[in-house]
């Protein structure tokens, strides 16, 4: 029982694992014991991830990808069974948003928006789901949201593609769950990075934000370890088709004041 959340001797690969969100949980898989494969299109970023991982003392290699293009992602999972043999954890990090009203979206914007979050989830489900079905075995991760659930005023595309995000998860987990393969999907709450960090401190947006969250806190992303952790681990074998929450309580939120 002891070594539940035990990640020695796994092999992850976090697509979007070279800064925020995506970050901290390639890290957080890291220091629980995997080698870890952070992928982003920039190479300086992926190198600079490789590095730190390194510097914990596990394995890991410098590949860039691009979730738009099933070819980069083809090579990226080539790349790491090259290396490492397996791959037993995907997360799927990468994600763009826009703020604008629906009424002057324009389709551009939202195919873009839908290519990344959506489709490019689907491509590296696809792709790295056949490798972990053919071994039976695999744990993935998918990056879900708050508006998954409820609706954030002038994102509409990036809210439509989140709650797809939950339904490819819980679809996924329909058909692969039997054949050994757990897909889970993370909804986060308000977490500050380094993008967001003006907009959360010094916007109305912001402040409403953070009343409507119980803990009067924004989340840091360390924070979101542990649930990756978990859903990568040996503690959630039973787990599959769920989104789990980490939102210091903001769905649960009514009035605050």
């Amino acid at each position: 029982m002891e070594n539940l959340f035990d990640l020695s001797g796994k092999a992850a690969v976090v697509i979007g694992g070279t800064s925020g969100i995506g970050l901290a949980m390639a890290i957080g898989l890291a220091h629980a014991g995997a080698d870890v494969v952070a992928s982003s299109r920039r190479q300086q970023q992926v190198d600079e991830t490789a590095a730190k991982i390194r510097a914990i003392g596990r394995r890991s290699i410098a590949l860039t990808s691009n979730v738009g293009d099933r070819t980069s992602l083809e090579a990226l999972c080539t790349g790491v069974l090259d290396e490492f043999g397996k791959v037993d954890i995907l997360i799927n990090c990468a994600g763009r948003i826009k703020r604008e009203p629906t009424l002057s979206l324009s389709e551009e914007t939202w195919n873009d928006i839908m290519d990344t979050n959506v489709t490019g989830t689907l491509r590296a489900c696809q792709i790295f789901g056949k490798h972990m079905l053919e071994r039976k075995y695999g744990k993935i991760i998918n990056i879900a949201s708050l508006n998954t659930f409820v609706s954030l005023k002038e994102v509409t595309a990036y809210a439509c593609s989140k709650a797809a995000i939950g339904a490819l998860t819980k679809s996924l987990a329909v058909e692969w769950s039997a054949q050994g393969v757990t897909i889970n999907a993370i909804a986060p709450g308000v977490f500050r990075t380094d993008l967001n960090q003006q907009l959360l401190d010094e916007s109305e947006r912001g402040r409403e934000l953070r009343m409507r969250t119980p803990m009067n806190r924004f989340g840091t992303t360390e924070e979101l370890v542990g649930a990756a952790v978990f859903l990568a681990s040996e503690a959630s074998t039973f787990v599959t088709g769920e989104i789990l929450v980490v939102d210091g309580g903001f769905l649960a939120s009514g009035v605050n004041q």
